[in-house]
């Protein structure tokens, strides 16, 4: 038995159909990262993580005592979260993506990072959180704690940036690989600041959610733009 040509969804049809899936449940992580950061914050504000962040700054404490190699690799890895390394790291792949991709991405990249540096001063000073005791901290610094700046920009850039550039690539096992690699990259530079005691771990939990939030929402406003102005 035959089936008629009209049985069958045209192969435009399905791309379309699986494009808006997979931007609806983008928006759908998005929006659930935002609130797990809302939600984050106003246990931090009222003192409900206090008992859980301890235990983890002591448990990190106690690691780097009785592991001093795990110090310095810890140092490593935070410094790959820096303001210096994440800048360099962005006009490379700006410089990349505007000889690869569009002008469009470009800016879009470049707004990103700024407007979520910007958002990450500007929360805060608005939590206004005290950094842990350095007396469990392997090094002293200054400002404020929530979110942690380092967790947040690395989700930002790294995911943007892994986002963007695997989307250049055709073949699905490059893209996962830069996308895993990114996300490993994030991953590192949050522990590290937990590990070496700079930050309470809700700082960088609440950093992690709202710049990976964030990443997927300039990646869907690059998509959508693209799509407008009919490039990739």
């Amino acid at each position: 038995m035959t089936t008629s040509h009209g049985d069958t969804p045209p192969v435009g049809s399905r791309e379309q159909h699986f494009s808006l899936a997979r931007a609806l449940g983008l928006s759908l992580m998005a929006v659930l990262l935002i609130l797990v950061f809302v939600s984050l914050a106003g246990e931090m504000l009222e003192g409900d993580t206090r008992a859980f962040d301890m235990v983890v700054l002591v448990a990190a404490q106690s690691l780097r005592a009785s592991k001093p190699w795990l110090t310095e690799t810890m140092r490593d890895f935070s410094g790959l979260g820096s303001t210096v390394v994440l800048t360099l790291l962005t006009l490379i792949t700006v410089g990349y993506l505007a000889l690869a991709s569009t002008r469009t991405r470009v800016w879009l990249v470049a707004v990103s990072v700024v407007s979520g540096a910007i958002a990450v001063s500007v929360f805060k000073a608005a939590f206004g959180r005290a950094r842990p005791d350095t007396a469990f901290a392997e090094m002293v610094a200054t400002g404020l704690s929530f979110p942690s700046g380092h967790a947040t920009m690395s989700a930002v850039v790294f995911l943007t940036l892994g986002a963007l550039v695997a989307s250049t690539r055709t073949l699905w096992i490059e893209r996962i690989y830069i996308l895993c690699a990114a996300a490993v990259l994030t991953a590192l530079v949050g522990i590290s600041r937990v590990a070496l005691g700079v930050h309470w771990a809700t700082d960088v939990l609440g950093g992690w959610a709202f710049g990976t939030g964030w990443a997927i929402a300039w990646l869907l406003l690059a998509s959508v733009l693209g799509r407008r102005l009919g490039r990739r």
